[in-house]
């Protein structure tokens, strides 16, 4: 579940987008410059932020123009300043210019992640409870986006619904309460008596939290409660199971229901609602290589 995605997902993640954004006639504009020009541009950032996407920024001029070099100064989960030069891409001006777009749309949106999730880990960090992500992510980059999290300081929810078994309540609502929805999994998963599936129950109720204890069901999600029912719970919980917060938390909320002795807050937000951080590439050195080959 907390793995870097794999380089053949990165490698199709990049190919489709830039399949489309170079469409059936590709860059339509490059064309103006000379085929023997090459550039060095510097990546730089104008923000302060946590840096997320190289993998994805490589593989972006990597398919376009194997020749083209990025050279790093910083690595993934580093803070950098605004105005800092975190990178040089030299080649090929028209391969650089037709790829620029695609490589800073990865490393933005993965910046972005990367860098709210920073945040709410910076407001937690004199509690010792963890902030998650949540499967609210943008189709086909869900384990792009959980990556970028890590690098933000948080930490992974299920990758999908293959991984764990997580009791919503639509689930309860339809089998007819907590107690029940319990007794069904454990029927359909005895054969997983080992553990290979971790089980958590969402509750939004402190009658429906001690049900779940009494069900002997060790990690409970408190949905959209209230911060003082979420410290009741901690109180009748009493440590028996690992407690999480889940629903509508935010920055100016977060420290508060940390110091409830909870143990996670998951966030949707961290990858669903995306402030991309601010990156442009400009040009440093042009020149045309006489030696090179007409493309």
């Amino acid at each position: 579940m907390k793995r870097f995605p794999f380089s053949h997902e990165i490698h199709n993640q990049v190919s489709l987008a830039l399949m489309e954004d170079w469409g059936s006639e590709g860059d339509l504009t490059s064309i103006l410059v000379s085929s023997s020009s090459v550039v060095c541009v510097e990546l730089i950032v104008n923000e302060h932020a946590t840096l997320c996407g190289q993998q994805w920024f490589d593989t972006s001029f990597f398919q376009v123009d194997p020749s083209v070099r990025v050279k790093w100064f910083f690595n993934d989960g580093d803070t950098i300043l605004p105005g800092t030069i975190v990178a040089e891409v030299c080649g090929c001006a028209r391969s650089v210019f037709s790829t620029e777009r695609v490589a800073l749309n990865f490393l933005q949106m993965l910046s972005g992640v990367a860098t709210r999730t920073s945040k709410f880990v910076s407001l937690v960090k004199h509690t010792k409870c963890q902030i998650l992500d949540s499967r609210k992510t943008i189709p086909g980059l869900r384990l792009a986006q959980k990556y970028a999290v890590r690098c933000g300081g948080g930490e992974n929810h299920r990758s999908g619904l293959y991984d764990m078994i997580l009791i919503k309540d639509n689930h309860i609502n339809a089998v007819g309460g907590v107690t029940e929805a319990y007794n069904r999994i454990k029927k359909e998963h005895r054969f997983h008596s080992s553990g290979l599936f971790p089980v958590m129950i969402e509750v939004d109720t402190l009658e429906q939290l001690r049900e779940a204890l009494s069900c002997g069901i060790d990690m409970i999600m408190l949905d959209n409660m209230e911060l003082s029912c979420v410290r009741e719970a901690v109180k009748i919980n009493d440590g028996r199971a690992v407690l999480e917060v889940s629903g509508g938390i935010t920055e100016n909320t977060v420290s508060s229901y940390a110091e409830t002795g909870v143990d996670r807050i998951s966030i949707g937000a961290l990858t669903k609602s995306i402030v991309a951080v601010d990156f442009s590439l400009q040009v440093r050195v042009s020149h045309v290589n006489s030696s090179a080959t007409t493309r």
